[in-house]
C-alpha cells in the first residue's frame, strides 16, 4: 500500500494492522516528524519516501527519499500498489486523492477535505471511508427503508465549559480534549464541531440524499445510529480505536478479532447531548449545507485559513465560526468542475484573511 500521512495517529494505526494482514508498504509519505519517520523506515522497508521539506531528506535513513506535495502525486502514478490511505490533513489530501482515483486505485480515506471539497467530482467507488462514523453507518446500513442517519460527536475541550469563557478560550486550551489525544487541527474542529459537520458532509457524498444528523455521546462508545422507516434504530458500538475501520478497508473480508467488546456493564450509563448553535455557532449553518452540498469548498477553504488566524492570535476562537459564517453567506457560486473547487478555495482564503 500506498501511506499518506504515516507519522500521525491514523497512519501510525495503519501500520499496525498491514503488519498484521502482511500487507506490504511500497511508499511511505510524512511531514516533519522524522524520528517516526525513521522508525517506520527501520520496520517496514518501503521502496519509496517522501517527505515535506526539501531540507530535512539528509535526516532520512533511505535511499530514496522525495520531498514536496508534487512528489507525493508522482509516487503515487509511479507505484504498484492497488491501496492508497489518505490520512493527510487539510485541504493539501485532495489533490492524492484525485491523483489515486484517476490511477485506478482504491483510496481508504480519513482526508475529510477531499470529500467536502471536492465530494463533487469524486466516484465514491473507489473510496472505503476509516472514519469511525462513517464506518458505523456502513456496518449498520442493511436492505431496509432508513429514516435517518446519525453519528456522534465528543463535544470537543469545551463542551463542559461555561459558555461565557468561550470567548477567552485559548490554543492550548482547544487541545485538551476529554476523551484522547489527536492532531492540532482535527482537535480545533472538534472544539467547534466543524469536524462533525465534515463528517455529515462526507456521509453524504458516500451514501447519498437523505436525512443526516449527529449528537453528542461523551464516551464516545457509539460511533453511529440509523433510524429505520419502521420505528426501530440501531447502534454501532466500539471502544474508539482507528484499527478497526483501517482493518475492513485494508481487507473487507476481515473476520479476526481486532478489538476487545464494549462491557455494558463497565460502561453502566451513557450521557447524550444535542448539539446547540449557543455552544457550536457553525451549526447554524448545518442543514443548509447538506441542501447544497457543494459549497463544502467554502466552509473548508473558510476553516483552514480562520484557524491560522486563531494559531496566529489574530482571532478570538469564537471568531473561527464567525468568519466561517461570514464566508459561507458572501460566496454563493458553484463549481462545475475540479478547477473551480481550488479557484473558489483561494478566493475564500483571501476573503477570510482580509476580514
Amino acid at each position: 500500500m500506498v501511506l499518506l500521512g504515516s507519522t500521525g495517529s491514523i497512519g501510525v494505526n495503519a501500520l499496525i494492522v498491514a503488519s498484521r494482514f502482511d500487507i506490504s508498504v511500497e511508499v511511505l509519505v510524512a511531514g516533519k516528524n522524522i524520528k517516526t519517520l525513521n522508525e517506520q523506515i527501520l520496520k517496514h522497508s518501503p521502496k519509496v519516501v517522501v517527505i515535506a521539506d526539501e531540507k530535512d531528506i539528509p535526516n532520512v535513513n533511505h535511499s530514496n527519499v522525495y520531498a514536496g506535495n508534487e512528489a507525493i502525486l508522482q509516487v503515487i502514478e509511479d507505484s504498484q500498489s492497488e491501496l492508497v490511505v489518505n490520512a493527510l490533513v487539510g485541504f493539501l489530501g485532495l489533490r492524492p486523492t484525485l491523483k489515486a482515483i484517476e490511477c485506478g486505485k482504491k483510496v481508504a480515506l480519513a482526508n475529510k477535505e477531499s470529500l467536502v471539497a471536492c465530494g463533487a467530482f469524486i466516484n465514491m467507488k473507489n473510496i472505503q471511508p476509516i472514519d469511525s462514523e462513517h464506518f458505523g453507518l456502513w456496518y449498520l446500513l442493511q436492505d431496509r427503508p432508513v429514516q435517518k442517519m446519525i453519528i456522534t460527536a465528543s463535544g470537543g475541550a469545551f463542551r463542559d465549559w461555561d459558555i461565557k469563557r468561550l470567548h477567552n478560550a485559548t490554543l492550548e486550551d482547544t487541545q485538551k480534549h476529554p476523551n484522547w489525544s489527536m492532531g492540532q487541527k482535527i482537535t480545533i474542529d472538534s472544539a467547534t464541531m466543524v469536524n462533525k459537520m465534515f463528517e455529515l458532509l462526507e456521509a453524504r457524498w458516500l451514501f447519498g440524499e437523505g436525512k443526516y444528523d449527529a449528537i453528542i455521546e461523551t464516551q464516545s462508545l457509539i460511533h453511529a445510529l440509523i433510524d429505520f422507516k419502521d420505528g426501530s434504530t440501531t447502534a454501532h458500538f466500539a471502544n474508539a480505536s482507528m484499527q478497526l475501520p483501517i482493518a475492513f478497508a485494508l481487507d473487507k473480508n476481515m473476520d479476526e478479532n481486532i478489538l476487545e467488546h464494549v462491557d455494558l456493564v463497565k460502561t453502566g450509563s451513557l450521557e447524550f447531548r444535542e448539539i446547540t448553535c449557543d455552544r457550536y455557532p457553525i451549526w447554524e449553518i448545518k442543514n443548509n449545507l447538506l441542501l447544497h452540498p457543494t459549497q463544502g469548498v467554502i466552509v473548508n477553504a473558510a476553516n483552514e485559513a480562520a484557524i491560522q488566524l486563531f494559531i496566529d492570535k489574530k482571532i478570538g476562537f469564537m471568531d473561527i465560526s464567525k468568519n466561517i459564517i461570514k464566508a459561507y453567506e458572501k460566496f454563493t457560486e458553484v463549481a462545475t468542475t475540479i478547477d473551480d473547487v481550488f479557484l473558489i478555495d483561494t478566493e475564500v482564503r483571501t476573503f477570510v484573511r482580509a476580514i
